[in-house]
């Protein structure tokens, strides 16, 4: 005669403890089974909280050294640092929203910072650098077509070049801090608040829409077409943010477009003082720029069958590291 001493656990796992069926990436929030209905608004509260006070202190930083070494102070009464030094403070201020995300991720919902980049827990250094690769030939043309269009307001600007020394200084700046801008925009829309939506619905789509509308209003209205370039922008990029597991591909495509148009600026006496934004398109450029984000969404998505990347998290096979 046997005895059955099987011990059999009824009910979920204890807090902390993985999900028992793979997650897509919009469904992290609830990765460590430490989700309630509240910790999604609270985190935002401590994003956006974060991203105001991290701006303040680098304006209040930047004041201060510009009182101390006699800067000029521009129209609006703020010490300049000349177009460079200007814009160089603009992607800084965007750039340090990074933090606040990571932080609140895992502070407010008791996960793993690191699931804010992907499924896998980090970012995917070897995946980003493919779609880079990947993207590049397709931004560069995009780029080279909407050069060639006319000025849709009919203006005829001289264009003067900005002098070697200056290109070259301006160029470094670009290729120091746009990664870190451009990154920063995605772990914010594309990461922090597709998150926060999936974690409350299932849905995908609904998920990405909200973050898409967000990310164009926030680029400011300047003509419809480039408030509808903006929107396509983060509906792509949210579609492939979910289906490759990770924010690498849109980051990717983030980097290039600006890196890319804010090096050409750097070449232009005064372009980096410019205030004008995709949000300002036409809509040739408009309709140049939806090719080009379809065809790189098939390209990644073309790569990521290909290579069978996984957006989904295995958590019986490697389970994500809990806080």
């Amino acid at each position: 005669m046997t005895t059955d001493r099987t011990t059999y656990v009824v009910g979920p796992p204890p807090p902390g403890h993985p999900p028992a069926v793979p997650l897509p990436y919009h469904r992290l929030a609830r990765v460590t089974h430490r989700h309630r209905w509240w910790r999604p608004l609270l985190g935002t509260l401590v994003v956006v909280g974060g991203i105001m006070i991290s701006m303040l202190v680098l304006l209040v930083l930047v004041e201060f050294a510009g009182m101390a070494t006699g800067r000029p102070a521009d129209a609006e009464g703020w010490r300049s640092w000349g177009d460079i030094g200007d814009a160089a403070i603009l992607l800084l201020g965007i750039a340090v929203a990074i933090p606040p995300v990571l932080l609140a991720a895992r502070w407010t919902q008791r996960r793993p910072a690191g699931t804010v980049s992907s499924v896998a827990g980090h970012l995917r250094w070897r995946w980003l650098g493919t779609c880079l690769v990947a993207g590049l030939p397709l931004v560069v043309a995009a780029l080279g077509v909407s050069l060639l269009l006319p000025d849709p307001a009919g203006d005829s600007e001289v264009v003067v070049w900005a002098g070697l020394s200056h290109f070259l200084l301006g160029l470094g700046m670009v290729c120091v801090l746009v990664p870190f801008q451009a990154a920063a925009e995605e772990y914010v829309c594309r990461g922090w608040l597709v998150q926060a939506v999936g974690a409350w619905c299932r849905s995908p789509w609904i998920a990405i829409a909200p973050q898409s509308v967000l990310f164009a209003a926030a680029h400011g209205w300047g003509t419809p077409w480039g408030f509808a370039d903006l929107l396509v922008f983060g509906l792509v990029t949210g579609l492939l943010t979910i289906r490759t597991g990770g924010l690498e591909a849109a980051i990717a495509l983030h980097v290039l477009n600006n890196l890319l148009a804010m090096g050409i600026a750097a070449a232009i006496a005064g372009a980096l003082a410019s205030d004008e934004t995709a949000a300002d398109m036409g809509p040739l450029a408009f309709a140049v720029d939806v090719v080009m984000l379809v065809l790189y969404a098939a390209v990644v998505l073309w790569l990521a069958r290909r290579r069978r990347l996984s957006a989904l998290t295995s958590p019986a096979a490697d389970p994500l590291p809990t806080p």
